[in-house]
């Protein structure tokens, strides 16, 4: 018996083209998106319009405020507060995006494994997730953090080291469900190996749910970094951060305002964006939603 493969029609969108217009058809993803977009622009080609740098100082320029020369204002010594803005988008972008894909894809490969493996590797996993959830992860942060001072990539560890539990537990839901599914237990009938079936079978049924969790985990990320480095806890000076930014400027927020609002207002945007654009993720890849039109 020959079995034949057929193509699937002409003009018949893939999936991932009717993702992307589902997406697009979202008023709210759509400004996500291009917010988000001219944020990453800003921060990372912004620096090069300016002619400070984030570490040079202006010693007949204290707390300027905005004027042609900087266009944010200076420091009380006499610092670029633009340059230093843009240097915290760049470390606090950075750190989340890193976080948050970290986490998530520890939460699918933790939540899958227990969820298909079972017996003691689920009981064993689990018990680890549980006893992360009870930990004070600030009171944890803090205690390590002479750790990394120096090294913001110890940070990202961290920070992801106590974001993927929740979501690790909905994935072990999700793929007790989906092992007793009929096209899960035809393939372990045909042989096929555990791993291939995680990966080939079970994962594409949770992508909904792990593309919009690592969609929010970006801004939980950021928000988390930018408290941690507002208490001292995260990034170190001399580097910057849009939490050590905002620190530094609360005090003098009435009198020097250019100081915190800056880094405030553009912590605020970046958020603002990637829940705009994990809200239009959700309703994109909602079943229940018709052709993306909430």
């Amino acid at each position: 018996m020959t079995t034949t493969f057929r193509e699937p029609p002409v003009g018949m969108p893939s999936r991932g083209a009717d993702l992307a217009r589902r997406v697009l058809a979202d008023r709210r993803a759509v400004l996500g998106l291009a917010l988000l977009g001219a944020l990453f622009l800003l921060a990372f080609a912004g620096p090069h319009l300016a002619k400070w740098h984030w570490t040079d100082t202006d010693f007949a320029a204290m707390r300027e405020p905005p004027s042609a020369g900087h266009w944010f204002g200076t420091t009380q010594s006499g610092r670029d507060v633009y340059a230093l803005t843009l240097r915290g988008m760049q470390k606090s972008l950075l750190i989340g995006i890193c976080a948050a894909v970290l986490s998530t894809g520890l939460a699918a490969l933790v939540g899958t494994v227990a969820g298909y493996a079972g017996g003691w590797a689920d009981r064993a996993l689990m018990w680890g997730t549980d006893l992360l959830l009870v930990l004070p992860a600030f009171l944890v942060v803090a205690v390590l953090s002479p750790a990394f001072r120096a090294a913001w990539p110890l940070l990202v560890l961290l920070l992801a080291a106590f974001m993927w539990m929740v979501t690790a537990r909905m994935v072990r839901q999700m793929t007790i469900s989906l092992k007793r599914r009929e096209f899960v237990l035809a393939a372990r009938y045909l042989g096929v190996g555990p791993a291939r079936i995680v990966v080939r079978h079970i994962l594409p049924h949770l992508g909904s749910l792990l593309i919009i969790d690592g969609t929010l985990n970006v801004s939980v990320a950021i928000i988390a970094e930018s408290g941690l480095s507002y208490f001292g806890f995260g990034v170190q000076p001399p580097d910057s951060s849009l939490g050590t930014l905002i620190a530094e400027g609360t005090g003098a927020a009435t009198t020097f305002p250019w100081l915190f609002g800056f880094a405030a207002g553009l912590l605020v945007l970046i958020v603002l964006a990637v829940n705009l654009v994990g809200d239009g993720l959700r309703d994109a890849l909602d079943p229940a939603a018709k052709g993306g039109d909430r």
